[in-house]
């Protein structure tokens, strides 16, 4: 199962989040993988210096805009269940 974590602390709420965690939502919905993709959310990952919200997936960190979401999704968590 694919581990993907969402920080929902201070900073990461501030850089949109609420969407990246929607948008994801919404993604493993309309690909029915909700028994391949285990979504979660994560308080601070001290990444709060940097641009955008924290977002690991398997352990590795990442940090990407509300509106890259959909993107980082097709490229990274995809070809994982593919």
């Amino acid at each position: 199962m694919i581990e993907l974590s969402i920080c929902i602390g201070s900073a990461c709420h501030l850089n949109g989040a609420h969407n990246v965690v929607a948008t994801f939502q919404h993604l493993i919905e309309s690909h029915n993988l909700h028994d391949k993709v285990s979504l979660k959310a994560s308080f601070c990952m001290k990444e709060c210096s940097n641009c955008g919200v924290s977002v690991k997936i398997n352990g590795e960190e990442e940090r990407i805009s509300a509106e890259e979401a959909r993107t980082f999704f097709k490229e990274k968590v995809l070809p994982l269940v593919s």
